[in-house]
């Protein structure tokens, strides 16, 4: 049996205590004959696979109690597995969902740290650096590169920590 989660840029599995990861590129000519049991957000690659016997869509399985309109099957699932806390989810993008006696209360979407990086290249070329996630945060930044890293991450933290209170927060994603 194999798990498998298609996010907006990769197809991240599970099988035998072994993690990895495939490009929806490389997923296109993945194949096999053991059952791959799936979540997806990515509705062209959900397409595909309706026909591969094979691979067994989970969302209908999951039942989930919320008003939250457009939720996600990534976000059902993660959100399935906690019943109080703050669970949020860095990938492609950034989701932020807060659960409170096993009910979905709501929740909120950033950019991913790629969308972030893109978005500052599209500004200028001067600005078409990489970010660093690991970036100290109990000084002013004194270069460009530190101070877009450092513009990022503290605000997605400062709202992190207004968002969570005094909930546990569960952290995932690549």
């Amino acid at each position: 049996m194999i798990l498998c989660d298609i996010g907006n840029s990769n197809a991240d599995f599970f099988q035998d205590g072994k993690v990895w990861s495939l490009s929806h590129k490389d997923f296109a000519s993945f194949s096999t004959k053991e059952k791959v049991y799936y979540i997806c957000v990515n509705d062209a690659i959900k397409e595909k696979l309706v026909n591969k016997n094979n691979f067994i869509d989970l969302e209908p399985y999951f039942e989930f109690d919320t008003i939250y309109q457009g939720i996600g099957i990534d976000r059902i699932a993660a959100c399935s597995t906690i019943s109080e806390g703050m669970i949020v989810d860095a990938g492609s993008a950034i989701t932020v969902d807060i659960m409170a006696g096993g009910m979905h209360l709501g929740g909120f979407i950033l950019p991913g740290l790629n969308a972030y990086e893109k978005a500052y290249a599209s500004i200028s070329p001067r600005l078409n650096l990489a970010m660093n996630p690991s970036i100290a945060l109990d000084a002013l930044p004194q270069k460009t590169a530190d101070a877009i890293s450092y513009g990022v991450v503290k605000s997605i933290i400062t709202l992190l920590e207004i968002t969570c209170k005094d909930k546990r927060i569960f952290f995932h994603g690549w």
